[in-house]
């Protein structure tokens, strides 16, 4: 997708969110530029799985500060986006807070908490304080939500909608991105009643069954026709008219012993082509064959590749 040809976006983010967000906007059409610290984003040696993922097909320029302290800003002035990731007041002391912009970059900030609140933290802190795991702790998420959907996600659709004012007015904005209060959002629907019981196990209907072969099967028929015709696919019609009873363990207890009988191939293929809801828990892999998915097909910047050409553009 090309939507954002043309567009320059300077990220000076580390970690998961702002690169997650930069690599949404290079997929896009962007053009993206890592601006680093000498030592690099930590991601490089911490993740570098998650490196490739996210920073392929980028840029990077080294900002050093001491040798160069107009660097960054210079790029900003560049760019029609500018991501950052820092605490409170340290931008602002790098010469690069929203103030120092020009009016048109459109400059997001990805904060754990808000403008004003210089907590550290990291994405289960996050999803803490959002009430995101009150259900299944201690039990950890098996994703960053907070940092992915709260903060990257997030930011890229404030981006978007700052773009387009942007191409009416010419004027860009300061958008701050609070991971904790957008991943708040992503359940604040439970505070007026929704049930969500389904979510953690309480259905029978709704839950991850193990199989004989130790793989794992997810159902999930709700709605009653689905219902239906699973039970008679595993030949347990007297299930049937359960669905909703009261003891919702006893009946998953039955369903656990069904599911434990065949392995997971046996069932998908007793499934396939049925109107029923059931399917595998398929690891990474297997779901990037099913799905096509290929890797990047760009290995992610040198650190510093890039410092050279933008400072000859620079300086020409």
């Amino acid at each position: 997708m090309e939507g954002l040809a043309g567009i320059v976006v300077a990220d000076f983010t580390r970690y998961l969110p702002g690169p997650f967000a930069s690599r949404e906007l290079l997929e896009r059409g962007a053009r993206v530029v890592r601006v680093e610290a000498p030592d690099g984003d930590p991601l490089r040696n911490v993740a570098p799985g998650w490196d490739a993922a996210l920073n392929a097909g980028k840029e990077s320029v080294v900002w050093d500060l001491e040798r160069d302290p107009e660097l960054g800003r210079t790029l900003c002035e560049r760019a029609d986006v500018v991501l950052e990731g820092f605490r409170p007041g340290v931008a602002e002391r790098l010469g690069i807070g929203a103030t120092d912009m020009p009016a048109s970059v459109v400059y997001c900030s990805i904060t754990g908490f808000g403008a004003n609140d210089g907590r550290a933290g990291h994405d289960l802190n996050y999803e803490g304080w959002a009430g995101l795991l009150a259900d299944t702790a201690p039990s950890l998420p098996p994703l960053p939500i907070a940092d992915l959907a709260g903060g990257a996600l997030y930011a890229v659709v404030e981006i978007l909608a700052a773009l387009l004012d942007r191409a009416r007015t010419g004027h860009g904005r300061h958008i701050v991105v609070s991971m904790t209060h957008n991943a708040h959002r992503l359940a604040a629907h439970r505070l007026y009643g929704e049930p969500e019981r389904a979510l953690t196990g309480g259905l029978a209907c709704y839950r991850i069954y193990e199989c004989a072969d130790g793989r794992f099967l997810t159902v999930t028929p709700v709605e009653p026709k689905f219902w239906q015709r699973l039970c008679e696919l595993i030949e347990r019609t007297d299930l049937i008219e359960r669905q909703y009873e009261g003891d919702q363990a006893a009946l998953a207890g039955e369903l656990e012993e069904v599911f434990l009988t065949r392995p997971l191939g046996d069932w998908l293929a007793l499934f396939e082509g049925q109107d029923v809801m059931a399917g595998p828990v398929a690891t990474l892999s297997e779901a990037a064959e099913r799905l096509e998915l290929s890797p990047p097909s760009k290995p992610p910047p040198r650190l510093g590749e890039h410092t050279a050409p933008w400072r000859d553009s620079i300086e020409g």
